[in-house]
C-alpha cells in the first residue's frame, strides 16, 4: 500500500524550494554585480596604471630638479666656479635609473673626475644630506658621519663646505660629525664643537677640545 503526501506537505516543500530559488537568484544577482564592477575596473586599469606611472615619474623628476638646483648652488659656493649639477633619469618598466654629471657651458664632465675629486667631495656630502632627510624618524636618528669628505678640497675651500654642512644640518634638524685631516682653524667658525686628535705618548690617542675664543696654532 502506497501512501501519498498530503497537500499541506507538498505546499511546504514547494515553499522551501521557492525560498532556495530566491536565495540562489539573489546570489546570482550579487555575483553579476561584482563581475560587472570587476569588468569596469579592468576596462580602466591600463589607463589608471599609466596615469599613476606618469604621476610617479613627474614627482620623481621634480625631486631630481630640486637636487640639481641644490647641488648646483653648493658646488658654485664651495668651488667658486660657474658649474651646474645635472641628474638625468631614464624610466624602464616603472624603475628609474639616474646618472649624475656636471656641466661647464657646453662641456659635460664626470663628477668622479671633475676638479681632481673636489666635485665628488661636495656632491657626496650633498647627496648624503638629502638621503638622510628621507629616513623614517621613528626608526633612524638624524645623525650623519662625514669621514674625510673634504680630502680633495683645497684648504681655502674647506670653511665654505663646513658652513654649508652646518647650515644644512641646522635647517634639517640633524647632527653631523665631520672627520678631517685639514687644519682645525678651518672648522672653528662654522662648527659647534671642534676636537683635535693626536698620537698619545702612551697607548691611546690624545683628545683636545678647540674653542673659538682661544688662539689655535696651525696643524701644519
Amino acid at each position: 500500500m502506497t501512501t501519498l503526501p498530503d497537500l499541506a506537505d507538498l505546499r511546504n516543500r514547494a515553499h522551501r524550494i521557492e525560498g532556495k530559488r530566491d536565495e540562489l537568484v539573489s546570489r546570482q544577482e550579487k555575483v553579476a554585480e561584482q563581475l560587472a564592477e570587476e569588468n569596469r575596473f579592468l576596462a580602466i586599469a591600463d589607463n589608471v596604471t599609466a596615469a599613476l606611472e606618469k604621476l610617479g615619474n613627474d614627482v620623481f623628476q621634480r625631486q631630481l630638479t630640486l637636487i640639481e638646483n641644490t647641488m648646483t648652488k653648493a658646488l658654485q659656493e664651495v668651488l667658486e666656479q660657474d658649474i651646474e649639477f645635472k641628474a638625468g633619469a631614464t624610466f624602464t618598466r616603472g624603475a628609474a635609473s639616474v646618472e649624475f654629471s656636471i656641466s661647464r657651458g657646453e662641456n659635460t664632465e664626470d663628477i668622479m673626475k671633475g676638479q681632481g675629486g673636489s666635485v665628488a667631495n661636495v656632491v657626496s656630502v650633498g647627496l648624503r644630506m638629502l638621503a638622510i632627510t628621507t629616513l623614517d624618524e621613528r626608526r633612524h636618528r638624524k645623525f650623519l658621519v662625514l669621514d674625510e669628505q673634504d680630502c680633495w678640497l683645497h684648504p681655502d675651500l674647506v670653511p665654505k663646505l663646513t658652513r654649508i654642512v652646518q647650515e644644512a644640518g641646522t635647517a634639517l634638524g640633524f647632527q653631523v660629525l665631520m672627520i678631517s685631516h685639514h687644519d682645525v682653524n678651518h672648522f672653528i667658525r662654522h662648527a659647534d664643537r671642534v676636537y683635535r686628535l693626536s698620537p698619545d705618548r702612551g697607548e691611546g690617542v690624545g683628545i683636545e677640545e678647540i674653542r673659538a675664543d682661544t688662539p689655535v696654532e696651525s696643524d701644519n
